[in-house]
């Protein structure tokens, strides 16, 4: 037997953007046992319902992350209206799936962009990146923001966007799907990119349920797991919603049903264009929140929760959330056992870990 030794990885490192802290113990090559730890950027939003009223908590939860950012506010938001019982009109909830399924595209993008520059394929990398570009012009025009949108309002949305803006991003949607797939079918068949993660960083179905994972990390695995398929948020049943699943668990697998859900995210944006209905996008809220509520919502990670309580004034006594990457860690913390050193930061990667979600 070699000899033990700990290496630690993060939180910079030159492949993975994100600063997750990582503690390897490493046998030669091979990484023996992983130890997180978690708490580098910890900033304390969830405090902030001390100092902001419970309208403004929906844009500062919104800031958890750039990636997520209309989830989080979908979230807060629901959250807030479940408790006040405030029913939003069927416009706005068209409205947010959509807003929910573009913000989707462009984290899936930018995912296997990041996924492509992990293992060496720059051109990949850009491409990706540069059909990300379309998804985040569109949501510019539409909610004038590309990163933090500041759009969700409890009560539904602060602006309505128009049918005739909708058809056209139907239209530019469908007009980079053959765009989409021929990069997306580079990870699926190139040789180079499949030699690097079949068979790697496999995670067992028994395994990612009994460790709780979430989104495409337990969807990759085979759990039948989204929560787009109940009635918890969105409209997503009126669409034919169906979930993206692998069976596999390794990298590989993770990585074929994100590519699963660029083209579903697609499919789905548009059906809500054909079907939304005209209405107003928003109804007037009085009062204060008295009571609490509690809302799951399916994140571009996977689960996350969101926790509203008050005590009859304009602050919140409690605003709390848990995020995807945050369920995510044990599911890692188990494929990194008995790993390659040289294939760490992907399958880091793999999990998709926003540890600015983890670390509110």
């Amino acid at each position: 037997m070699g000899k033990k030794t700990i290496i630690p990885f993060g939180p910079q490192h030159p492949v993975l953007p994100e600063p997750v802290h990582i503690d390897l113990v490493v046998e030669d090559e091979t990484v023996v046992e992983a130890i997180p730890s978690i708490g580098f950027i910890h900033r304390g939003l969830e405090k902030l319902v001390e100092k902001r009223d419970y309208t403004q908590m929906v844009y500062v939860i919104e800031r958890i992350c750039g990636i997520c950012s209309f989830g989080h506010g979908w979230g807060a938001a629901a959250s807030i209206e479940g408790a006040m019982g405030v029913k939003i009109p069927e416009r706005a909830e068209y409205l947010r799936t959509i807003l929910h399924e573009l913000s989707r595209l462009h984290s899936h993008l930018l995912w296997l962009g990041l996924l492509a520059d992990a293992f060496g394929f720059e051109s990949l990398f850009m491409h990706c990146w540069r059909i990300r570009e379309t998804i985040l012009d569109i949501l510019e025009k539409a909610t004038g923001g590309r990163v933090i949108f500041s759009i969700c309002k409890v009560g539904g949305l602060r602006k309505d966007i128009d049918n005739e803006e909708l058809k056209e991003i139907a239209s530019k949607l469908e007009s980079i799907r053959a765009e989409v797939k021929e990069i997306t079918d580079v990870f699926i068949e190139d040789d180079s990119v499949k030699n690097r993660m079949c068979g790697v960083g496999v995670l067992s179905k028994e395994d990612a349920m009994e460790l709780c994972a979430v989104g495409p990390v337990a969807r990759g695995s085979g759990v039948v797991q989204d929560l787009r398929m109940t009635d918890n948020h969105g409209v997503y049943g009126e669409l034919g919603f169906e979930p993206v699943i692998e069976e596999a668990g390794d990298c590989y697998a993770r990585c074929k049903v994100r590519i699963g859900e660029v083209f579903q995210s697609i499919d789905l944006i548009v059906k809500a264009v054909e079907k939304i209905p005209d209405g107003p996008v928003d109804v007037p809220v009085k009062g204060n929140v008295e009571g609490e509520h509690m809302v799951r919502l399916e994140q571009p990670r996977g689960e996350a929760y969101y926790y509203a309580k008050g005590a009859g004034t304009k602050f919140l006594k409690r605003m709390r959330v848990r995020t995807p990457t945050n369920m995510n860690i044990p599911a890692l913390v188990k494929i990194l056992q008995g790993c390659d050193l040289a294939d760490v930061p992907m399958m880091v990667l793999t999990i998709d870990p926003c540890i600015s979600c983890t670390e509110r």
